[in-house]
């Protein structure tokens, strides 16, 4: 091989940041895709502006109806559960890593309260429980177990979520869990 071809062997292959030999197809091509052509963006925004009078009232349906559901469920608290003074919606299971922390230190607190859903029973829920609902409604999708929301007449919910601070006591930091008990304490 003469010294001309290795010059242009090595400017052809270069190192990406990550150490990697990339020649300079391979640079062109991840660099930048190639222009869309004029009649594809005509038929993207064809297609946008055909859809979204379908798409744009189905999203405001879906948000009208979300504020709707928490009104409704915010309101049937406030009159059924709230008279009963029953302002806790207690969430937690029959997990090891909390369980007896959970029935010892925060149990005890809202007990009196308290409306109880465990999550290790949820396969026997029943299916048009208003507890259920409550729960789906203000435990949302994350964290949720396990996890206490107060109810406070017209006053939006506090929402304790204690999986977090279960996950940092785990690695040795009580601070945060102590903390979440305290805020509870203070709320109740």
């Amino acid at each position: 091989m003469d010294a001309n071809a290795v010059y242009q062997d090595l400017s052809a292959s270069r190192r990406n940041t990550h150490g990697v030999h990339c020649n300079s197809a391979t640079i062109s091509a991840t660099m930048g895709r190639e222009p869309e052509s004029p009649t594809r963006r005509v038929l993207r925004f064809t297609l946008i502006v055909l859809l979204l009078p379908i798409i744009l009232p189905l999203a405001i349906l879906v948000l009208v109806l979300h504020v709707l559901n928490k009104a409704v469920v915010y309101l049937l608290v406030w009159v059924w559960w709230l008279p009963r003074g029953k302002d806790v919606l207690y969430v937690s299971s029959d997990s090891p890593i909390w369980k007896e922390y959970m029935e010892g230190e925060i149990f005890p607190l809202v007990a009196e309260r308290a409306v109880v859903l465990s999550w290790s029973a949820r396969s026997e829920w029943p299916k048009w429980s208003f507890a259920v609902r409550v729960f789906h409604t203000f435990g949302g999708r994350r964290d949720f177990n396990p996890m206490v929301v107060l109810f406070r007449p017209f006053r939006r919910t506090r929402i304790f979520r204690f999986l977090p601070a279960f996950q940092e006591r785990k690695h040795g930091n009580n601070a945060s869990i102590e903390q979440l008990r305290r805020d509870l304490m203070r709320a109740l």
